[in-house]
């Protein structure tokens, strides 16, 4: 087993040995990547990276090769005119990747800032922006969340039906379409912006999620780590029903790792809300629910407990296919392996850059 680690220096390899988990080979060492993907179709792996003043850039890995390949970014339409509050129509990061379905092979997905999502149907090799998105009007409302400007941190492809795509945005709500992208639909009913308004905090289209993720065995089963708290959805995104935590545990977080093949379990990642953003009192911890969010345990054997200042970005925890071993990393370069589903977590980096997201191949 191995994993990426996207960092703001690099792309670093996590192999699985005799001897345990070690960092392996590096790849664009000293250059931010903002996000990484492994097609299991075809073996290949992407990493997008962040170059400021050189722009975005994304290269592919195939599965046969050792050196990486230059490909093309998405790239918005020409903005004839730019009126009072639109954003400029400009790629600034690829916050999001992932695949299409198995039924489609080469389809990618991408989602960005300022609030695009994009479509390749080779590999990477160009790209088209989702206009029946991207042109509702409902988008003049959407708000930055932790970025200036709107973004697409979530998208998750129905592996039962790779017409259907649900997409979340920092802060425009849940959006999803049916048909392959000719048609989109709020879904984000149910969700509360307690930082709105009292009138305007029900409304599906300034809702902050920080990430949503799928049960991929029961897909009508989604996961939000939302600003306001955790939500889950049974029937599709339908509808979003808040969850509660015990008393004295955070809701507020950004991460959230869906169990595979159980729709009932799922992992967080707590810090303390709102400015502070650090783990409560010190101590960083991961909270698991068994049982769809009724109960919540706390999980801290092995992480730090005092003097930790740790936070867990949106795509900072994954859960490999076993549903058992689950890799967390931190903005002050630190890494923790669990092989039994959070129970124990082992560190298995210390001295790495902040990090951006992990993933595993």
């Amino acid at each position: 087993m191995k994993a990426m680690i996207a960092t703001r220096k690099g792309l670093f390899d996590l192999v699985k040995t005799d001897a345990g988990w070690q960092l392996d080979q590096a790849s664009f060492l000293g250059e931010p990547v903002s996000m990484c993907l492994h097609d299991q179709r075809d073996g290949s792996v992407y990493a997008a990276l962040n170059l400021g003043h050189f722009g975005v850039k994304l290269h592919r890995r195939d599965s046969d090769h050792a050196d990486w390949t230059e490909i093309a970014v998405p790239a918005y339409p020409e903005q004839l005119e730019r009126p009072e509050g639109e954003v400029e129509w400009k790629l600034k990061m690829i916050w999001s990747l992932v695949v299409g379905g198995n039924d489609e092979p080469g389809v990618l997905w991408a989602g960005t800032l300022p609030g695009g999502l994009f479509r390749s149907r080779d590999r990477g090799n160009s790209w088209e922006l989702m206009r029946s998105l991207w042109d509702r009007p409902e988008r003049k409302e959407w708000l930055g969340g932790g970025y200036d400007v709107p973004g697409i941190h979530s998208i998750c492809v129905d592996p039962r039906n790779s017409q259907h795509v649900l997409v979340g945005i920092s802060c425009g709500g849940a959006w999803q379409t049916r048909d392959g992208g000719t048609s989109w639909t709020s879904a984000a009913k149910g969700m509360r912006a307690n930082y709105m308004p009292p009138e305007l905090a029900d409304s599906e289209n300034v809702q902050d999620p920080h990430l949503i993720v799928r049960c991929k065995l029961a897909p009508d089963v989604l996961w939000c780590q939302h600003h306001n708290g955790i939500w889950r959805s049974a029937d599709d995104a339908a509808s979003w029903q808040q969850l509660t935590t015990p008393e004295g545990m955070s809701d507020f977080g950004f991460a959230v790792a869906s169990h595979p093949r159980h729709p009932d379990v799922a992992w967080f990642v707590p810090a303390e809300a709102d400015q502070r953003r650090v783990p409560k009192a010190g101590a960083l911890s991961v909270t698991r629910t068994r049982d769809g969010g009724k109960t919540f345990e706390t999980l801290s054997k092995g992480l730090p407990q005092q003097d930790c200042y740790d936070l867990i970005y949106r795509h900072g925890l994954v859960v490999a296919d076993d549903g058992q071993t689950l890799l967390m990393a931190s903005t002050t370069g630190k890494a923790w392996i669990s092989e039994n589903a959070g129970d124990d977590w082992q560190q298995v980096a210390t001295y790495l850059p902040p990090v951006y997201a992990v993933r595993f191949y």
